[in-house]
This record gives C-alpha cells, sequence and structure tokens, in this order.
C-alpha cells in the first residue's frame, strides 16, 4: 500500500530557517524528514511525560515580571548557607 503524504505550510522565524538549514546541510538530510521527525518526537513526547515536566521552548512574562527577572540578573541574591554547603568541596 502505497504512503499519502500531505503537505503543511508554516511561518517560522529567520533564526529557526538558518538552523534548520544548517542542520540539514550539515547531516545531508531533506528538510521534510527533518520536519516530520521533530513532530512525531515531539507528539509522543506529549502523549508519553507528564504535563507538568514540558517546558515550552518559549516562555512569554509580563513586562513587570521580566523586570524582576533582569534585576535578579544584575543584582543576584547573596548564596544561602545551604547553597554554599551545596557547592564546597568535600
Amino acid at each position: 500500500m502505497a504512503q499519502v503524504h500531505t503537505q503543511i505550510s508554516a511561518y517560522i522565524s529567520e533564526v529557526t530557517k538558518d538552523l534548520v538549514e544548517r542542520y540539514v546541510r550539515a547531516r545531508g538530510i531533506k528538510k521534510g524528514f527533518l520536519v516530520e521527525s521533530a513532530l512525531l518526537h515531539h507528539l509522543q513526547a506529549l502523549e508519553e511525560l507528564p504535563a507538568d515536566i514540558i517546558i515550552p521552548p518559549r516562555l512569554v512574562v509580563s513586562r513587570e515580571s521580566g523586570a524582576a527577572i533582569l534585576e535578579q540578573l544584575e543584582k543576584p541574591n547573596e548564596p544561602t548557607d545551604a547553597m554554599k554547603r551545596l557547592f564546597e568541596d568535600d
């Protein structure tokens, strides 16, 4: 029985396009093969893994949350005693 193929169309960022093109060139595979493999892998993971451990590739934060994250990155808190013990060499 012959396989039926369906074409899909999607808009992707220039960065993603460049990554795809670099990957397929380096490995000598077709873009369609990469896309189908990636979709199958992703869909299988979504079905088999608990939803709470799936980390989305992009996180959307509010302006307020973004400012709080930036502040923490620019002025991190001092490590706690427990954190210092965790990184001590034995």
